[in-house]
């Protein structure tokens, strides 16, 4: 039985997406804690049962899969026992891990997906090897090392084009407009992972930032951006969290400093054991982002960023707006075990400051991950049937599982054949191809009714859709709205990159206006909210994050 290494033990929020996809920190506790107690009869009996069935199974099974694998499985088994989010990493996957924890990592520094069984470039990062060399969006990876890559998996393909900092990686690349593959010879070099994707004035005094995940450098992201937008004049702020899934608990604590006063509640954790209950406040380290503030959170949105989000509503520092985030509140603490694997253990719950239990029910695993709209947790549950909390103004949020906005806006509906456009890359390739054809663009590009035309009968040709399909859903307002403004925003990417492109895929993003209207009212509630501390009458101050877990719901 592997032994886990004697390590610090830390506890963090972790991501939906293979577990462990935004963690940072790791940790373990000594052995004994764990194996080194004495054990019972029965827990003996049980252990004693599972060795001999082992050697059994791998003495004796058709196939000689490894002991390893049997093992690994049957640890797979027993924490799917326990919760969705509870998981073994095995010593690649926990590899794999440290290296994202690092916020660094070796390579090209491109963004690539597999399109049509190609792998496509996205777009370069500004100021890295590839970006040097000329690489562009659209460009298609066919070779590394003189291995084709179409029949290669997408993660084959990255960690062939990682390595250790210094050494090159010959790749060879198919560009629209050119016959013959060309040969590229790159020096791999230390490539920064933002957190911080997108910082930016939307338009004048409004700043906009948006966070994809939580890491070690998440806060120094934040003070940079910060910085930034101040100095371009900016006097309110959209905190964009959408399609985040968390990351370390450190970072949102970190985030959340920047808009509450210190010694304000952030979250705080109840679990079994009673070193499980902590409470993280407001440290008061960094410098306050004190302008009005709005929220964005969808389906996307889980674990650190319903922390951030939820503290915000709970204290009345700004207006949450979307869809109900994910609901991602348990608490694992990783563990470093022996022979390099890893253990994410959840050892207790999240709570907002107003005492809602973050976590959305788990009973039905299934229901969990393939939850829609008609769960019990989606915005249209009937808010009567859900458990009722008070922010600090008295304002009435809800629990359930995940954060509900304070104004429910979802994204207009599109057509199957809007969406095929997307999925199958349609408006991803013609727009490589616009921008190829026409070398002296510029960022003022329009999509004229021309430049549609010749889009519609491009995917048609390319066998996305018949064209009659195409026409009737681009006689939609919502589609033809969408599809002119990805066109635009695809077009300029393929010039100017994808951060150039960003501002206008934002244009006509119905959370986005939302947000631009409620700016007045998020300003009123944070002053009241700020006016009752300064009078000592906050709501959540005093014992009201302990009388708070008291009502708490005691469900998943």
């Amino acid at each position: 039985m592997a032994k886990v290494g004697k390590t610090r033990k830390w506890t963090f929020s972790l991501t939906l997406i293979v577990a462990l996809a935004g963690a940072t920190m790791l940790g373990g506790f000594y052995g004994n804690r764990l194996f080194g107690s004495p054990m019972q009869g029965d827990l003996h009996k049980r252990l004693k049962e599972y060795t001999d069935l082992l050697s059994a199974v791998t003495a004796w099974s058709a196939e000689d899969v490894g002991s390893d694998k049997f093992v690994y499985s049957s640890v797979d088994g027993m924490l799917r026992t326990l919760d969705p989010h509870s998981s073994f990493l095995e010593p690649k996957e926990y590899s794999e891990m440290q290296d994202r924890q690092k916020g660094t990592f070796y390579g090209l520094g491109i963004l690539v997906t597999k399109r049509n069984d190609q792998v496509t470039v996205i777009t370069p990062l500004e100021g890295t090897p590839a970006a040097r060399l000329g690489i562009r969006a659209g460009d298609v990876i066919s070779e590394v090392e003189g291995v084709a890559t179409e029949d290669l998996a997408l993660d084959e393909v990255v960690k062939r084009l990682k390595g250790p900092k210094g050494t090159t990686v010959n790749i060879k690349i198919m560009r629209v407009g050119l016959k013959e593959p060309i040969p590229l010879s790159i020096i791999r070099a230390a490539i920064p992972t933002n957190s911080i994707s997108n910082v930016l004035m939307l338009r004048p005094g409004v700043g906009y930032i948006r966070i994809k995940d939580f890491t070690s450098t998440t806060v120094r992201e934040l003070d940079e951006a910060e910085v930034k937008l101040k100095e371009g004049g900016m006097k309110k702020l959209i905190l964009d969290l959408r399609q985040n899934p968390g990351g370390l608990l450190d970072a949102a604590v970190g985030v959340s400093d920047h808009f509450l006063d210190k010694g304000q509640m952030i979250v705080y954790t109840k679990g079994r054991t009673s070193d499980s209950a902590q409470e993280f406040l407001a440290p008061g380290k960094h410098e306050k982002i004190d302008v009005p503030v709005v929220v964005l959170v969808n389906r996307g949105s889980a674990s650190a960023s319903e922390i951030v989000a939820g503290a915000i509503q709970d204290h009345d520092r700004g207006l949450v707006v979307g869809e109900t985030s994910w609901g991602k509140g348990l608490v694992q603490s990783v563990y470093t075990l022996q022979y390099g694997a890893g253990l994410a253990l959840t050892t207790s719950k999240y709570f907002t400051p107003a005492g809602r239990n973050i976590q959305r029910d788990y009973s039905s695993f299934y229901d969990y991950y393939v939850a829609d709209d008609s769960t019990e947790s989606s915005p249209e549950a009937p808010l009567s049937e859900r458990q009722q909390f008070k922010t600090a103004t008295g304002r009435v949020v809800y629990g359930g599982g995940g954060i509900t906005p304070d104004f429910v806006v979802k994204p207009p509906q599109l057509t199957r054949t809007t969406q095929l456009l997307e999925v199958r890359s349609a408006i991803f390739n013609y727009a490589v191809e616009y921008a190829a054809k026409h070398p002296n663009l510029t960022k003022d590009v329009a999509v004229s009714t021309a430049i549609l035309e010749e889009f519609m009968q491009y995917a048609a040709s390319n066998d996305i859709a018949p064209i009659e399909e195409i026409r009737q859903a681009m006689a939609k307002a919502d589609d033809r709205t969408y599809v002119e403004r990805a066109l635009k925003a695809e077009i300029v990417a393929a010039k100017y990159g994808f951060d150039a492109s960003y501002p206008y895929r934002l244009q006509g993003d119905t959370q986005v206006e939302k947000a631009l209207e409620l700016f007045p009212e998020a300003q009123k509630l944070a002053a009241l909210a700020a006016d009752m501390r300064a009078r000592g009458g906050d709501g959540l101050s005093g014992n009201a994050a302990a009388q708070a877990a008291q009502a708490a719901p005691k469900s998943n």
